[in-house]
């Protein structure tokens, strides 16, 4: 049956809603409906600041095909929305209001309700509204769903009190997290995803009178109040209203104690009444309710009882507020106990289920509010990469672990979470932390001292937010720079990835643990456990991916001396945690086949249990073990057999527990193995203090970006610039040049920050507080002419020198392999830029990115090259190598292939041929020594003797002097015969071996 409803234009439609809002007020009983979208195209298919509806989606193909169909069975007029689907990430529509007049006014009506074309698909449709802010891209989203499980037309009415606060997304920070009503912008739709589907929408109005429970709200504070036993928990109970104008009606509260573990009148004294909020009480008013709790002189586990609240008048708590008398007196509670006792008596005490829950960890939006962290016994919680609070600051961090870990200690015996996030260089989900270069840049500058630095800078900003655990860092070793993370390894040879792990000591420490209780240290992450670096190219199964994810193959002695050599380093150190690789293990002669690593056994168990002797406790990787073949129970059961302590499975925690609780009541998971891992999960939380101080420190927030956080990330990239050439001595930059600066790299902190910033893929532009490169320049040459021209269109005459400054956009993991939508060529608007600037004057050349980038045709006509990395946060570190205020000293930690064919190319490579070998990295710091092989004889002695004596720094210096020397000779003339000795002399001075490299770098210097 077709309504009939009076047609209305854009433009009136703005202006009746203030009026009809305005009317409801004055007293009318049941306001009309108002016509929000009738689709008869008097709202046109237009975006910001335009009214009008427009599409969106994760990927080219999500987002939905719509049109203004005619319909004879349209519900209102003569048209409807309508559209076609075909969903794997993420789409919808949205219908934003102008963003040039005032939002509208809906707080008069009951809710919003529109006419949906049902196809009985039992698939939920997420519906959510725009409130406040400055616009509907820029507003605060509140969401609700619906369920298509009806056929025909139907119309769906959804009241405003159901809709609540996004807090997996919110498109700007937080505005007042109030729905107030009075300033919307519009509506979105997610339609559902997985299958293709087709739908169609009618008649969106707004209806009904205002529910006063919609404006007025009680409110009862925390949802936990932890109090000791005898002591009096106050539980305030508030009155909260839309734009805070005073009560218009009274609001009556009863309260009553009832329920729970505690027994009334033993462990407390009941309480029961019931108070009044009389009409015109300020919103924000409260009144605190007393509960009693009593002394019995009795060891105990936590009590809880719950204050059960009726509010007349207004919208009741969402939950029910607890007191919790605090576990006391047991032994696990006793710091004066060694940690071995504390855990065995915890232990002791736990059920099954208590048990599963500390083995499950969850991701913080799947949880919510954080109600299921005491239902499920949860043991920890993470953020994903670009998971964050809003707004998405240093504070907001700590209130909302905080929260989480409120709700833990209504839990029998008060567990304290341990909350991980990934923070692989400084606290990069964090906007305004100090962000460091990411691993392949620290590798580069051939600095242990460097490394542990940065380690210390990520451990204070994060353990400052509230966060104990770090997944990092990653001590994969990169054999082949297609792969998306081969930022993430200090390098290709694994004796300078263990060179780089006093980056464990820097987050955790003492080797011993004793110092993970201090607010300025974390638990960190050894991963991926083993080989993930040296996946083969083109064996992922996984999506588009064409090497993250796929197969290592290698022979025993291969994995053994390349891949296991740095967790063997990692666990002497006294790492806290490994987190096992989503890659397979595919060992030459085994016959086994490849393993996925979060199934293997004889590696987990056998290799990093047992032989390594790693006491710490195994972490999966998000969602890793739903790729192990079998059902979901095999996937538990061979997992957690497998030495899997902890899994990460971001949602699926309620399946995950009960799976696991089943096997192992089947007897398919013996309780010794669930006890060995709950031993090794609650040993380092006991370490990190949490028991005793489960909150976030937030003593160090001060020092979150400051400047001498600052200070280290901006030497870490000075020392990571590695000087390929530099051909007339062009650097350093003299402060009386004029500088011609280009490319896409030079002013956008995203690109020079990279992946893992802020966001899990990272994003170009500006997304945190740093320098760029350009800004960098200008402050270490003030007054100096620095004209900047993205695309080198301006013109170029009349300077001394060109830097061009070029490379990749930021990417994560498998998004960024090679063959995915990547190459390692140049973009051409880049190679534009460098043609232009030094076909026009003398230039540098300076390549941001996350691996080599291929710039052999180009290297005859660049007269300086740089390998800057990814740099992180401080561009000043650039500029300070190329003002000359401090030396270039940096080292290539990986190969620099000549071309794409030749990978993968590594040191030690039978056939090595590239444009620059592991280790090149000329110096501004000293002038190269002269005497040619006699220089060479002296220095293999001196090296010789160093090695003899065991003086480190006696025979590193032996060796720099000599590669010094050997480089001099080279030029850019670099064969396989002077390559790969040179390589090799690198790869033995990495070892210790120094009289041998200087011999290895004297061949180099013959074959030259």
């Amino acid at each position: 049956m077709r309504r009939t409803v009076l047609l209305v234009s854009a433009a009136l439609l703005t202006g009746l809603l203030p009026l009809a809002s305005a009317g409801a007020a004055t007293g009318a009983e049941e306001p009309p409906p108002v016509p929000v979208d009738r689709f008869e195209g008097e709202v046109p298919f237009a975006s910001q600041p335009a009214e009008g509806i427009f599409t969106w989606g994760g990927d080219s193909d999500d987002p939905p095909k719509l049109e203004l169909a005619a319909r004879g069975d349209a519900p209102e007029g003569d048209k409807v929305l309508s559209g076609t689907y075909d969903i794997s990430g993420y789409g919808g529509f949205t219908h934003d209001f102008a963003a040039n007049e005032p939002g509208h006014d809906w707080s008069a009506h009951k809710g919003i309700r529109f006419w949906w074309d049902g196809k009985n698909s039992g698939k939920r449709v997420n519906f959510e509204i725009k409130d406040g802010g400055s616009n509907g891209e820029a507003s605060e989203l509140w969401t609700t769903s619906f369920t298509d499980e009806w056929t025909g037309w139907h119309q769906v009415e959804i009241p405003f009190t159901d809709f609540t606060y996004r807090t997996d997304y919110q498109p700007v920070g937080g505005i007042d997290q109030n729905l107030g009503l009075t300033e919307m912008w519009g509506y979105a739709l997610t339609l559902p995803t997985g299958t293709p589907g087709t739908f169609a929408m009618d008649g969106v109005e707004l209806y009904g009178k205002a529910d006063p429970a919609l404006t007025t709200k009680v409110l009862a504070g925390a949802a936990v109040y932890p109090v000791k036993e005898g002591g009096t928990a106050g539980v305030p109970i508030s009155v909260a209203t839309t734009g805070s104008a005073p009560l218009a009606e009274p609001v009556t509260v009863a309260y009553e104690s009832a329920g729970g573990s505690a027994g009334a009148g033993t462990d407390y004294t009941p309480v029961k009444g019931e108070f009044t909020f009389p009409a015109g009480t300020a919103s924000g008013a409260a009144h605190t309710v007393s509960v009693p709790t009593l002394k019995d002189k009795a060891a105990e586990s936590a009590e809880t009882i719950p204050l059960k609240l009726t509010v007349t008048g207004a919208k009741a708590p969402a939950e029910t507020p607890q007191v919790v008398i605090d576990a006391h007196g047991l032994p696990y509670l006793d710091t004066k106990l060694p940690v071995k006792r504390r855990v065995a008596d915890l232990l002791s005490r736990m059920s099954l289920d208590e048990k599963a829950g500390q083995m499950t960890q969850a991701e913080r939006n799947a949880v919510g509010t954080g109600g299921d962290i005491a239902a499920y016994d949860l043991g920890s919680l993470l953020s994903g990469g670009g998971s964050t609070p809003t707004p998405n600051t240093a504070a907001a961090w700590a209130k909302m672990i905080d929260g989480f870990q409120l709700r833990a200690q209504a839990t029998r015996f008060q567990i304290p979470l341990i909350y991980g996030v990934d923070a692989v260089h400084g606290h990069n989900n964090l906007v305004g932390a100090t962000v460091l270069p990411h691993n392949i840049g620290i590798g580069a500058t051939r600095d242990p001292g460097t490394a542990e630095k940065a380690g210390a800078v990520t451990a204070a900003e994060v353990r400052a937010t509230g966060i104990p655990w770090d997944f990092a860092p990653c001590l994969c070793v990169t054999r082949d720079e297609r792969w998306g993370r081969s930022y993430e390894s200090f390098g290709e040879d694994p004796a300078l990835v263990k060179q780089m792990e006093t980056v464990v000591q820097g987050l955790q420490g003492a080797r011993s643990g004793k110092d993970l209780d201090r607010d300025d240290k974390v638990l960190a992450t050894a991963k991926h456990f083993v080989g993930d670096g040296g996946t083969e190219y083109g064996s992922s199964t996984t999506g588009s991916y064409t090497i993250d994810q796929g197969v290592t193959k290698v022979t025993r002695q291969e994995l053994e001396a390349v891949h296991l050599a740095p967790f063997q380093e990692a666990v002497d150190r006294g790492v806290g945690t490994v987190m096992p690789s989503y890659s397979s293990l595919d060992i030459i002669g085994d016959d086994e086949g490849p393993v996925k690593m979060h199934a293997d056994a004889a590696m987990i168990n056998g290799v990093l249990k047992d032989r390594m002797g790693f006491d710490g406790f195994v972490i999966s990787d998000w969602q890793a073990i739903d790729q192990l073949p079998g059902d979901y129970a095999s996937d538990v059961r061979t997992s957690v057999n497998a030495g899997l302590d902890m899994i990460m499975v971001p949602s699926a925690y309620k399946d995950f527990r009960t799976t696991l609780i089943d096997e192992v009541k089947a007897g398919r998971i013996s309780e010794k193995r669930i006890d060995d891992a709950v031993s090794r999960i609650l040993t380092q939380k006991f370490k990190l203090g949490l028991f005793e101080k489960p909150y976030a420190d937030t003593g160090g927030a001060a020092a979150i970006g400051s400047a001498g956080h600052r200070a280290v990330a901006r030497t870490a990239a000075a020392e990571s610039q590695v000087l390929l050439k530099n051909a007339g001595g062009v650097l350093p930059l003299k402060k009386s040049q004029k500088v011609y600066v280009a490319g896409s790299n030079a002013d956008d902190i995203g690109n020079q920050t990279g992946g893992w910033t802020v966001t899990w893929q990272g994003s170009s532009g500006k997304i945190t507080d740093g320098t760029t490169v350009l800004e960098g320049m200008k402050k270490a040459a003030p007054g100096a002419t620095i004209s900047y021209s993205k695309d080198a269109s301006a013109p170029t005459d009349g300077y001394d020198v060109g830097v061009v400054v070029v490379g990749e956009t930021p990417y994560a993991e498998g998004i960024g392999d090679v063959g995915n939508g990547n190459d390692l060529e140049l973009t051409a608007a880049d190679q534009a830029a460098v043609d232009k600037v030094c076909g026009a004057m003398k230039c540098a050349v300076l390549i941001v990115s996350g691996r080599p980038q291929l710039i052999g045709d180009r290297l005859g006509d660049i007269d300086a090259l740089v390998a800057s990395w990814l740099p992180g946060t401080e561009g000043d570190g650039v500029a300070d190598v190329l003002y000359g205020a401090k030396p270039f000293t940096g080292q290539l930690p990986v190969t620099w292939p000549r071309s794409e064919a030749q990978l993968p190319i590594n040191v030690g490579d039978t056939a090595y041929d590239p444009q620059f070998p592991f280790g090149w990295g000329l110096t501004t710091l000293r002038t190269p020594p002269g005497g040619g092989t006699l220089t060479l004889k002296a220095l293999a002695l001196a090296a010789a003797a160093a090695q003899k004596a065991g003086s480190a720094e006696a025979g590193r210096a032996a060796v720099g002097r000599a590669r010094l020397l050997v480089q001099q000779k080279v030029g850019q003339d670099i064969t396989p015969a002077v390559a790969k000795p040179f390589a090799d002399a690198d790869h033995l001075l990495l070892s210790g071996r120094y009289a041998d490299a200087v011999a290895k770098l004297t061949e180099a210097y013959r074959a030259a």
